[in-house]
């Protein structure tokens, strides 16, 4: 199966020369005041044909933006209804008088026309109304059933220049879709966009698959799969749809990840009741085994430079996550709470790890810092899992399972992000159960 990656040419053809943040955020506080934000429907040039006029994107584009923004939960759209002045003239010159007057600190306006080639070329302004400045332009070209790209790279700007820091806006989520009775599910690798549009099913379902986990540059997958009850390890690429494997184990095979290279896949290997972590080289498939200890050491997962891997054992009786060296020297226990802690993720940013912890019975998904250190707790839940980053390390996606009542009915697996304040869990949608999610790097940033 082929899922095509779409390119957009970007043209950078105006940029403020200073940056600083309007939206500065304390992520053990969290943002209880999000910024007043008006977001203008864009305005289509006079010449663009009826087939492109019909496709409404002058309103579809800026609702994905407000939708992306208003779910960081850093922004807060004001209702268009509110608006004083037009579309065509707020771009060109917006009366920044009508748009205080409706508490607007920020305005977004934008403009669609079509250029010779026939490709759309979609334009925004991004506004100060407090200072009454511009603060940013760009320019971007596409074909018009790419809108929604567009829509997010747009979203991915705005973002950083409010804040400072990159959005995570042009990103996808992967992740195994669940069908079917609990005792007999319908298991498939599926693909989407971070706000749960385009869902793509990349494997049929035949073969049971779990862990998937995007390569560095989000173009590759790895995952595992059962055939005829040997677990296995594999790659997909997601443009071509060829899927190759890469190890045929005769024990058990954990979480398989990429190194931050993408050179390497390291995993867990368990054999006769223990488990150890191993790291295999893509090209030459060597093996290297890094821990060798009468524990359980599973769910390893490098540190952004790769230098360091953080992973969970038991080795000290109780499952706690430690650090080590990434040639497996230098191990050290980080945890110390109460609990068992499980499938610790470095992120992105390098500053924290992300953790489950199962304590009196309920299960939390948490961060601390590299050095155990600042454990916070984000949220609470009969049973969550697996903590993936978005690739500006300041949200999560992870899955949520409810119970099931006395007669098996019921129950069920769905996506939750939730940002490092803790104050704003959002379901993500998906047409069916969904587990297992790894979200990508930006996609624009390839």
């Amino acid at each position: 199966m082929k899922y095509k990656i779409f390119t957009i040419l970007v043209l950078f053809f105006i940029l403020s020369t200073k940056s600083f943040a309007l939206v500065s955020v304390d992520i053990t506080r969290g943002n209880l005041d999000p910024l007043p934000t008006a977001i203008s429907d864009f305005y289509l040039d006079s010449k663009l044909a009826d087939n492109i006029k019909n496709l409404k994107l002058e309103s579809k584009i800026p609702e994905l933006i407000q939708n992306n923004l208003s779910r960081s939960g850093l922004f807060f759209a004001l209702e268009k209804k509110s608006f004083i002045q037009r579309p065509e003239p707020a771009h060109n010159k917006p009366r920044f008088e009508d748009w205080a007057f409706i508490k607007t600190q920020v305005l977004v306006t934008g403009k669609i026309s079509l250029e010779k080639e026939g490709r759309l070329r979609v334009e925004f302004k991004l506004w100060d109304v407090v200072s009454a400045t511009e603060l940013s332009a760009l320019a971007f070209y596409t074909t018009p059933d790419n809108w929604r790209r567009v829509s997010h790279m747009i979203s991915d700007k705005i973002y950083e220049r409010l804040t400072g820091e990159k959005g995570y806006f042009d990103s996808r989520i992967i992740y195994v879709s669940e069908t079917g009775p609990k005792v007999d599910k319908k298991k498939r690798l599926a693909v989407m966009d971070q706000d749960g549009y385009g869902v793509k099913y990349l494997t049929l379902g035949n073969e049971l698959v779990l862990t998937p986990r995007f390569s560095p540059t989000s173009q590759q997958v790895t995952y595992m799969s059962y055939f005829k009850n040997l677990p296995r390890v594999y790659l997909l690429n997601i443009e071509t749809g060829i899927q190759d494997l890469v190890g045929d184990f005769p024990g058990m095979t954990f979480a398989p990840r990429f190194s931050p290279d993408g050179k390497k896949i390291i995993m867990s290997f368990a054999q006769e009741g223990n488990s150890d972590i191993y790291t295999m080289d893509i090209k030459t498939r060597v093996v290297e085994k890094l821990t060798d200890h009468p524990s359980i050491d599973t769910s390893p997962s490098y540190s952004p430079d790769g230098s360091y891997i953080t992973f969970n054992s038991d080795r000290s009786g109780f499952q706690q996550i430690y650090t080590m060296k990434s040639d497996g020297t230098n191990v050290k226990r980080i945890s110390f709470g109460e609990g068992l802690y499980g499938t610790p993720v470095w992120s992105p940013r390098g500053d924290l790890i992300a953790f489950t912890k199962l304590y009196r019975n309920k299960f939390y998904i948490g961060v601390m810092r590299s050095d155990g250190s600042g454990e916070r707790l984000l949220t609470e839940n009969y049973y969550q899992e697996a903590p993936s980053w978005a690739p500006n390390g300041r949200v999560l996606v992870f899955y949520r399972e409810t119970a099931s009542d006395s007669s098996g009915r019921g129950g069920g697996a769905k996506l939750w992000s939730i940002d490092l304040t803790g104050y704003n869990e959002r379901l993500i949608q998906t047409p069916t159960d969904a587990s297992d999610p790894s979200w990508s790097g930006l996609l624009s940033g390839k």
